[in-house]
Formats: structure tokens, sequence, C-alpha cells
């Protein structure tokens, strides 16, 4: 009993670090504008019309699909790519 205690407790444990490890997804909302530490990697948070969201870092705009181009973001040292305004 006591060995099952233990390997639940180690699951539960496992199951919880990998709900909080990483970051939001490319286009889900964060809250610190340049900030890498919310956003999956290669994601920088960026202002957008409707809120800030974490978006993919580009080095030009080819790197971004079609409606978006690569451009700077306040307080970081990468680009991203952004809505088409």
């Amino acid at each position: 009993m006591s060995e099952l205690r233990t390997s639940l407790g180690i699951a539960l444990c496992a199951l919880a670090l990998a709900a909080c490890s990483g970051g939001a997804d490319i286009g889900q909302s964060c809250d610190t504008v340049g900030s890498a530490d919310e956003c999956v990697t290669n994601a920088i948070c960026t202002d957008e019309p409707g809120g800030n969201v974490c978006a993919e870092v580009c080095m030009e705009d080819t790197d971004c699909d079609a409606a978006y181009f690569c451009d700077s973001v306040p307080g970081a040292s990468e680009d991203t790519c952004q809505v088409r305004r």
C-alpha cells in the first residue's frame, strides 16, 4: 500500500510539473510585452490590436505567414510576426 501511495504521489507531482512548464502558445494571451518567459520557445509577448499575445520570433517577413510581417517588439531583442495593419 505504501508503494502505491508513493507511486501515485510521484505521478501527481509529474503531472502538475508538466502542466505548469512551458508557456502560452503562439496566439494565446500574455501579460508583459517583450517577455519571452511567458510564451513557448521561440515566441515573445507582443502587443497586437486585440491585446497582448505570444507571437512567433522572426528575422524577416518571409519567416511569417502572409497576413503577418516581421517587426520589432518594445523591450525585446528579437522581432516577431505581427498582424499586418
